[in-house]
């Protein structure tokens, strides 16, 4: 393997099992979240649904990214650029659940979760060249980045 040691290989193929278990797992949760997001007389604003949903998309869309960028490869499939996906599609699954819960620190939450999706974004825009699905994948991160500002700035609020 020219541009990754064997052992990057290994660790990389281990990371990404272990997040398709996670993904697994998390496709009933996420259809719990949205049903409970969605119960009447419940307290959440649209605003944070809004970045609840785009935080799920950002989620799904980077783990998407990381069998494609590892089956183009090259400048695509560096350690750094997968962990990056990796580390946003988490973090973007963390910043829902706390605002799926309503948790006092989902502002907290979501600034971390900008913070990765802005470094994820940049990563993909450096990457991209001329394959449309990485700078889909930058574009929707800026939104969640957008999104998760708007959500940090408000403080543990939950209804604003």
């Amino acid at each position: 393997m020219p541009d990754m040691s064997r052992r990057t290989f290994v660790t990389t193929c281990a990371s990404l099992f272990a997040t398709s278990a996670s993904l697994a797992i998390l496709r009933g949760a996420d259809a719990a979240t949205h049903e409970a997001a969605t119960m009447e007389g419940h307290h959440m604003s649209e605003e944070m649904r809004h970045c609840l949903q785009l935080c799920q998309d950002c989620h799904a869309l980077c783990i998407q990214m990381i069998g494609h960028c590892l089956k183009l490869g090259g400048r695509h499939a560096t350690p750094d650029h997968i962990r990056l996906l990796t580390d946003c599609a988490q973090m973007c699954t963390t910043a829902a659940d706390y605002m799926a819960r309503e948790s006092s620190f989902h502002d907290r939450v979501c600034a971390l979760c900008s913070e990765m999706c802005r470094l994820c974004a940049e990563s993909c825009e450096q990457t991209a060249g001329n394959d449309q699905m990485v700078r889909q994948c930058a574009e929707l991160c800026r939104r969640c980045v957008e999104s998760c500002e708007r959500m940090a700035s408000k403080g543990g609020d939950v209804a604003s």
